[in-house]
């Protein structure tokens, strides 16, 4: 019998995604998210949340700082960009990575023919020490997971779940990337944006990431009119 060929997944990270750039007020699972991923000793973690979030951003922020020297030999892996390929080609040598991060796990777990494979994955990861971290946007028990060892892997290590931004955690999250830009973005701007934009911090950057560029070939100020005219809004 043929044996699966392992599939060339070629996944670039947002440099803009580190752990310095990623917005997250003291006391909140976002903050103590920070801690858990760079704990080297820290073997499983399963991050939960809603849209927007932040949890791609800290699985990315994660391999970031492995490709930087801390760690070599991440994976950062967003399982919805793979669902519709064979799984045992996808996870097939996962477990060699120093550090394994599985997003969007939602996208899967429900499916019979990646449960047994997954299940496999965690042994594989046990086995060789391999940190993993996966990511959700639905709790555990509602993932649809038929088989219990699977189900119960996926609820054995430590486990944070995100809180939603509040609009003036959105606000200052604008303001600390525009900071990190080297852009001043004052709160009128960042009001506006909030007002005018869907409230999901994904939308949120790429807008971000549009006035960086027309302000930097503008040379203009991030003010309420250049905003609303770069934006269109």
């Amino acid at each position: 019998m043929n044996q699966p060929r392992q599939l060339s997944l070629a996944v670039k990270l947002d440099d803009q995604a580190t752990f310095d750039n990623f917005y997250a007020p003291r006391g909140t699972p976002q903050h103590m998210a920070t801690f858990v991923l760079q704990d080297e000793g820290q073997k499983y973690a399963l991050l939960l949340g809603a849209e927007g979030s932040g949890l791609s951003h800290l699985l990315q922020a994660a391999c970031q700082r492995t490709a930087l020297g801390h760690n070599a030999g991440a994976l950062y892996l967003p399982l919805a960009e793979v669902q519709d390929y064979p799984p045992e080609q996808v996870l097939e040598g996962l477990a060699s990575a120093s550090l394994l991060c599985l997003d969007d796990i939602q996208t899967v777990a429900h499916q019979s023919t990646w449960q047994m494979p997954l299940f496999n994955l965690f042994n594989q990861c046990r086995e060789a020490g391999t940190r993993l971290v996966i990511a959700s946007h639905t709790m555990p028990d509602d993932l649809q997971v038929s088989l219990p060892d699977l189900l119960s892997r996926l609820k054995s290590g430590v486990s944070l779940q995100m809180q939603q931004y509040k609009d003036a955690d959105r606000r200052r999250l604008l303001q600390h990337r525009a900071n990190r830009r080297g852009l001043y973005l004052s709160d009128e701007a960042a009001l506006f944006m909030l007002n005018r934009l869907p409230r999901d911090s994904r939308q949120l950057m790429e807008a971000l990431e549009v006035l960086d560029g027309a302000s930097m070939q503008e040379q203009r100020r991030l003010t309420t009119p250049f905003v609303k005219a770069v934006l269109k809004l």
